[in-house]
């Protein structure tokens, strides 16, 4: 694999990439789709992920086949197809609907920095997860999750906290996934060897 860059993300190819910016280290899997969205330092997806409207926070991991901030249809309407708001694919003498589009990419979708979203889940829009928190493969999360939760099933809910409440609040405390490059490479034997708790000793939080 190449080495990641901090001057330009790793686009793999088939991607559909639009309005979207990316920090130093990413990488975006092939064939995945990332529109109206905003990836922090060393933020990633594999391949096959569809991400809207999404601001995703540094060191997010996001599996294959996943669907962040998927768009909903007008089902409050008479109709739902998008021959509403997409009118100019059918008609020559009226314009798309712009309001729409406005409204919908305004529900964004927050992932907290090292959150972790499992192989083919949903986030729904407006969903804010925290740091460190694990979304279970397949599940369709539509509720904030607390930092440090794992949430699983259809409609997603918390199974347990990664830790005891002391640590959580320490690692928050702590806040490596701010550190700068040098220093993360300065402690990465220790993120490799030693527990949280252990981590926290020698590092502080």
């Amino acid at each position: 694999m190449p080495r990641l860059s901090q001057n330009a993300p790793l686009i793999h190819p088939g991607c559909q990439i639009e309005n979207s910016d990316f920090g130093a280290f990413c990488e975006v899997g092939a064939h995945s789709r990332v529109l109206n969205s905003t990836f922090g330092d060393y933020a990633y997806c594999d391949r096959m992920a569809d991400i809207a409207n999404t601001t995703v926070g540094r060191f997010a991991n996001i599996a294959a086949c996943t669907r962040i901030g998927p768009t909903d249809h007008p089902f409050a309407n008479a109709a739902q197809h998008h021959f509403l708001y997409r009118s100019t694919y059918y008609w020559d003498d009226v314009e798309d609907d712009d309001a729409f589009f406005a409204a919908r990419s305004a529900r964004r979708t927050t992932l907290g920095a090292d959150c972790w979203i499992g192989h083919g889940a949903i986030i729904k829009p407006e969903v804010t997860l925290g740091a460190g928190a694990i979304v279970a493969s397949g599940a369709v999360v539509t509720r904030d999750v607390a930092p440090f939760m794992i949430v699983a099933g259809v409609p997603a809910v918390p199974l347990r906290s990664r830790f005891p409440a002391p640590i959580i609040e320490r690692l928050l405390a702590l806040a490596w996934w701010d550190w700068a490059h040098d220093r993360l490479r300065e402690a990465l034997a220790d993120f490799r060897a030693l527990s949280a708790e252990a981590f926290l000793e020698r590092h502080g939080g």
